[in-house]
């Protein structure tokens, strides 16, 4: 009985070692945690997560606005060479279309008075300060009877164009204010036009 109790408290004394051998041993002193600031809650987990995110979005939106700053330049200079080159893709929306590509051409193959009338106006300003009374007087005469003579004429280039439009797309397509895009593009010099002449001085279009 003696032995058969010894060897079965040695038993015992025997895994009571291999199990405290098995589990790791714990520090001698817990670790020291840093001083938390006085009066600062802490942040929460999704603070936490939100403020590790925020450079990112924050790039992403620099990242957005400068690829739209581009965009937008790059769509103004392709504007700008459509203005040169007539192209009907990149063309301002007033411009774009063959009937006003019709009115441009029409206006631009033809002499007009409209396209002078600026040059007469700003001559005639200058002289005035060289002129006698009388002379002034005439010239004032007969520049609003040139202004008479251009408004008369912007009436009759719209209406050509308006026949010849609804003679080739059609009356019932015929845009609306291409009468008046004519009569501003006739009051203009040929050589401030845009978008740019196209076609030399009788190159009617067909």
């Amino acid at each position: 009985m003696v032995l058969g109790r010894s060897k079965k408290t040695q038993n015992q004394i025997l895994d009571a070692e291999a199990r405290s051998a098995a589990q790791p041993e714990a520090p001698s002193q817990p670790a020291r945690k840093l001083p938390e600031k006085k009066g600062v809650p802490t942040p929460t987990r999704r603070q936490q997560e939100a403020a590790r995110k925020r450079p990112l979005v924050h790039n992403d939106r620099k990242a957005a606005r400068a690829a739209q700053r581009k965009a937008v330049q790059d769509q103004r200079a392709k504007m700008r060479m459509a203005m040169e080159t007539g192209d009907e893709k990149y063309l301002p929306a007033r411009d774009r279309g063959p009937q006003k590509r019709f009115a441009r051409d029409y206006v631009d193959a033809r002499w007009g008075i409209g396209e002078w009338l600026l040059i007469v106006v700003l001559i005639f300003l200058f002289a005035s300060f060289l002129m006698t009374e009388e002379a002034r007087a005439l010239v004032a005469f007969s520049l609003w009877a040139l202004m008479i003579a251009v408004i008369i004429e912007c009436w009759w280039v719209g209406r050509q164009v308006a026949k010849r439009i609804d003679a080739k797309f059609g009356r019932e397509n015929r845009e609306r204010g291409l009468r008046f895009y004519t009569a501003m593009r006739s009051l203009q010099m040929r050589r401030l036009r845009l978008p740019k002449p196209l076609v030399s001085r009788g190159q009617y279009p067909s």
